[in-house]
């Protein structure tokens, strides 16, 4: 073992997300672990002849950022197939997917990303009668099918999500030559973020994409800590599987974090479960859940020591998942002992929150969910479809901090990309994208809130608080380094901020242009 630090980090901004307010100092790291953090400078004993000295001024150090619900199953269809982007008539979309047929299996699908305009079915079915086209459009929020496809998968260009589509991805996850590369693309695209540890979600048994987990963790490979769950889609939970996945991942890159599963819909759609129907409606939810089966699942995955993310949008979906919490296992204090989760958590009820917080449950939020929203279209939304008296419970994330909720942060990425400094700008500022007004700025954190949410809050609903989620000695250094002072740069200038370096493990896995 070295006995000078491999990398020393000083700046006048260091927040460890330990409890003190950020403060001009350094931290030391070697061998991947933090040696020192501290106030004031280095003592030049410290610096050896090989020791990396990065004089950072005003840029923020703080621990490695942790999203806690991404999906790169349904970032990865982006790439998926050939690519279409430069197609600019269907002869030429023919012409590509001609030439990939003769490459592939003939049991394969023909697969496509980056189509740029509509192809009717029965262009596709004259062209592939038999074998079935999946064409996704640019951003993947729709796809060009033909009939064959339709029939093989059961899904259609209506219903063109992660979950109807999830009978392709066989094709995708099992395609290894495909896969790994993007994986290790994915991992780049996140620690260009400064994010160091992820919860993934993967659909049933992951449809063999832990094999690719275990080579590179095996090789040394992973730029990234996985975490991942299974959330049941095409067939029922398999507790057997994440059995072998708890006993098979061990180490410290990639582990199994238990189930995951979604409950109600979004209050836009009426498909978030509510307390009281809708306003004009006699309907609280025009989706049918059902909960008992979500409480078997529940129970029986916390029998076995399995903890459980319930994905809940609407007040009567959180106040409904909490009562099947209630029958967890808990301490003495109350607190349930597996740490489940609730995800998303649109419009609640304060009433529940505090209940949240007496039984110990995590939040899953999405501090950035206000960026991809219109100021004038949210708020007519809520008015016509909760009112404003139950709108004022709306991204309410004040009320889970006074509650003593532990709070981690998401993106629902492919829905969201990290971004911590868009992320402060509408959950601490409450903005819209367009600016203006703050919306419930009441229901908002604070800059320290938020940074400890997508650090240490992300490292206790990984239960990796011992060695992750802090800058404190002992504890492995992964670190994110923002372009300026996350904490004292206005608001409304704050997205201007960048990454500019991530350490993973003690190594600089990102070095930006703003170093």
């Amino acid at each position: 073992m070295s006995e000078k630090p491999e990398l020393i980090l000083m700046s006048d901004c260091i927040y460890t997300a330990a409890g003190s307010a950020p403060f001009s100092g350094y931290v030391a790291v070697e061998n991947g672990i933090i040696t020192a953090t501290a106030e004031g400078t280095v003592p030049p004993e410290m610096i050896g002849k090989e020791t990396r000295v990065l004089e950072l001024g005003s840029r923020t150090v703080t621990p490695g950022f942790i999203d806690v619900h991404c999906f790169f199953t349904g970032y990865v269809v982006r790439f998926l197939g050939a690519d279409l982007s430069g197609c600019g008539n269907v002869e030429e979309v023919i012409s590509i997917l001609n030439d990939c047929a003769k490459q592939l299996p003939g049991h394969y699908p023909l697969l496509g990303h980056g189509l740029r305009f509509a192809i009717p079915a029965e262009v596709l079915d004259k062209a592939y009668e038999k074998r079935p086209t999946v064409l996704f459009v640019e951003g993947c929020e729709s796809c060009a099918m033909n009939t064959a496809a339709v029939e093989a998968y059961h899904f259609d260009p209506e219903h063109c999500w992660p979950e109807a589509y999830v009978a392709i991805f066989p094709y995708i996850l099992g395609d290894k030559e495909f896969i790994r590369p993007q994986f290790i693309e994915y991992m780049k695209m996140m620690n260009s973020h400064g994010v160091t540890s992820v919860k993934e979600m993967g659909f049933d048994d992951f449809y063999g994409f832990d094999e690719v987990l275990s080579e590179l963790e095996a090789e040394d490979a992973l730029t990234l800590r996985v975490n991942f769950m299974s959330q049941p889609v095409a067939r029922a939970i398999d507790f057997e599987y994440g059995e072998r996945m708890r006993d098979r991942f061990q180490g410290a890159k990639v582990s199994f974090s238990g189930y995951n599963q979604m409950t109600d819909g979004s209050v836009s759609e009426y498909k978030a479960e509510l307390k009281r129907p809708y306003n004009g409606t006699d309907s609280c939810c025009e989706e049918k859940i059902d909960w008992q089966k979500l409480e078997d699942w529940t129970l029986e995955a916390d029998r076995r020591g399995f903890r459980f993310s319930l994905h809940a949008q609407g007040d009567g979906a959180v106040a409904r998942t909490l009562d099947i919490y209630e029958k967890c296992g808990r301490d003495e204090n109350g607190k349930v002992l597996l740490r489940q989760a609730i995800t998303d958590l649109e419009f609640t009820d304060p009433i529940d929150l505090e209940r949240m917080g007496r039984l110990g449950v995590i939040a899953e939020i999405y501090p950035q969910i206000q960026s991809i929203a219109q100021r004038d279209s949210k708020l007519a939304m809520i008015r016509e479809k909760i009112g404003e008296e139950r709108g004022a419970f709306y991204w309410n994330r004040r009320k889970m901090a006074d509650s003593g909720v532990t709070i981690s942060c998401g993106t629902d990425l492919p829905l969201l990309i990290d971004d911590i400094p868009q992320s402060v700008y509408h959950a601490v500022g409450g903005y819209f994208p367009e600016g203006g007004e703050p919306f419930n700025l009441k229901n908002m954190l604070t800059r320290r809130e938020l940074v400890d949410a997508w650090t240490r809050g992300g490292a206790w609903n990984l239960g990796k608080e011992d060695s992750l989620g802090t800058l404190e000695a002992g504890k492995k250094a992964d670190i994110a380094v923002l372009s300026g002072d996350l904490f004292t740069v206005p608001l409304e200038e704050i997205r201007d901020l960048k990454v500019c370096l991530t350490v993973c493990d003690g190594k600089i896995v990102y070095e930006g242009d703003q170093l």
